[in-house]
């Protein structure tokens, strides 16, 4: 009897192995495969050009991205500098002075809805209270819709994380005296800064990418410009326009802006990992 559970046991344990195995296997080749087509096409597109022409008209020989490149780069680092302060102090207030508030709650509930809400309804939510009430697009309104992605991901993050340090560490800082803001700053979130990073690059990767909300609200622009109080050129919305336009040289631009964000968003991430991997380990 006992020896015909330990071979059901058995039994069950290598088919949920087996289909565990073949859907991790699956996910991998699916990736790989992206990343191969990726590769094979955005390669040829890497060069000193598309680093130092704007884009091209239509028609037009040649052309790179660096209006974009630079568009992209204005709006998603204003959006870092906006959204890490926002989203890492109200992540700690959650955490360690929100148990048993009702804003607490209301936070959190609020977080979660626009966690799940769609790219695109942030993006025309922009527009209707910004862009036209202003009457033009900007990369100001870009940046605006790109924070309200960023935004509830590093709050969740970092209150996830914050609640991953152990309860001992947090009485062992009250017993010598700190107070509670001490505690929270210099205790707790030092000791789950890696995990707080992490969330800053998933909200990086994100809305590095992002296309629906900046179609509303920063558009695009085929010179070159850093006024972020007129539209701006960006790499989503240039991948997007460039993919489906019969031009064979905008065709190789969208392949190879898409394996810069790609590029870009895999170095942040190993940077930081080997960084705070260094720091753990002093």
């Amino acid at each position: 009897m006992n020896l015909s559970i330990y071979k059901r046991r058995q039994l069950a344990n290598r088919i949920g192995l087996t289909l565990s195995m073949s859907a991790m296997g699956l996910g991998l080749f699916v990736l790989l495969w992206i990343l191969y087509v990726l590769f094979s096409n955005g390669i040829a597109a890497l060069d000193w050009a598309m680093f130092t022409q704007s884009t091209p008209a239509p028609g037009s020989e040649g052309g790179g991205l660096a209006n974009a490149i630079v568009g992209s780069l204005l709006m998603v680092g204003v959006t870092a500098l906006v959204s890490t302060p926002i989203g890492i102090l109200a992540g700690v207030y959650l955490a360690e002075y929100g148990d048993q508030s009702k804003t607490a709650s209301l936070t959190r509930f609020v977080t979660d809805i626009m966690l799940s809400a769609p790219s695109i309804v942030l993006g025309l939510f922009v527009y209707a209270v910004l862009v036209a009430q202003v009457k033009h697009f900007s990369g100001w309104a870009g940046t605006v819709a790109l924070s309200l992605i960023a935004i509830p991901v590093v709050v969740r993050t970092t209150e996830n994380m914050l609640r991953l340090v152990p309860g001992s560490l947090r009485e062992a800082a009250f017993a010598l005296g700190a107070p509670r803001w001490k505690v929270a700053t210099f205790v707790t979130l030092r000791a789950a800064k890696s995990g707080v990073m992490t969330g800053l690059l998933l909200a990086l990767a994100r809305i590095s990418g992002e296309t629906a909300p900046l179609l509303f609200t920063a558009l695009n622009n085929q010179f070159f410009s850093t006024n972020m109080n007129a539209p701006m050129a960006n790499l989503p919305v240039v991948i997007f326009q460039f993919a489906m336009s019969p031009y064979e040289n905008w065709v190789r631009l969208a392949w190879g802006g898409a394996l810069l964000i790609t590029l870009t968003v895999l170095i942040l991430n190993i940077v930081a990992r080997v960084f705070f991997r260094d720091k753990a380990q002093h």
